[in-house]
């Protein structure tokens, strides 16, 4: 089935399109984005405030959809009418059980019999889809490569900052979870998977499949 990536002025008649035909038209417009997510195709973003009276108030919304997969243009337009759901839930004020609660479902249900849609309550990326969307060009990270107390091993992929780097090196060191930490120059895509970023965190994974594919890699010591 032919895949495509979804504009802002196509994710726009779309919400359009399904107010008017599923929500009887009662949902204000709100801003639409295109993300380049990994982990989810579809998101309604939201501020939450207190409230005096000890409620919550959701404010200002987002829709965002994400460009990064080629999708049937049905699964598109069933991600959109999954967030909207979240939407009409939250602009009403329906008091429902949890994120996918009772009266989240019971919406789907009746959209997908109404409609003939095939909404589910998960549309995050499959794992074959994520894996598809690797970078598969070479590109210069550095890699840090870790190895915990407790015997978990795990990478981290870092901007290409000596201060950056040397900061990430300091505070991983300072923590009584990791027994060491090693860093490589390495242009092996299976790396591109990784986001860059200098946060104190890291990705698990096996130091045997780490170590192949830093194989080319040049180790560094100073920095």
């Amino acid at each position: 089935m032919t895949g495509m990536r979804a504009t802002i002025d196509f994710i726009q008649q779309k919400f359009d399109e399904f107010n008017r035909q599923i929500f009887n038209g009662v949902l204000p417009a709100i801003p639409i984005k295109l993300s380049n997510a990994k982990t989810f195709q579809g998101q309604l973003a939201f501020k939450i405030r207190r409230l005096k009276n000890g409620g919550v108030e959701r404010y200002d919304y987002t829709l965002r959809v994400s460009t990064r997969y080629d999708l049937p243009l049905a699964e598109v337009e069933d991600t959109i009418i999954h967030e909207m759901i979240h939407y009409y839930i939250f602009f009403k004020q329906l008091p429902d059980d949890s994120v996918h609660g009772s009266i989240f479902r019971s919406m789907m249900n009746d959209i997908n019999n109404r409609h003939g849609r095939h909404i589910t309550i998960s549309h995050k990326s499959t794992p074959e889809q994520r894996e598809a969307a690797v970078d598969p060009r070479p590109r210069l990270h550095v890699v840090a490569l870790l190895t915990m107390a407790d015997g978990r091993e795990g990478v981290k992929v870092l901007p290409r900052v000596r201060q950056k780097v040397a900061a990430y090196r300091d505070g991983v060191l300072a923590s009584n979870e990791v027994k060491s930490v090693e860093f490589y120059l390495c242009d092996d895509p299976f790396f591109n998977r990784y986001p860059v970023s200098a946060a104190l965190r890291l990705h698990f994974l096996p130091r045997a499949t780490a170590l192949r594919h830093l194989a080319t890699a040049r180790p560094l010591s100073d920095f």
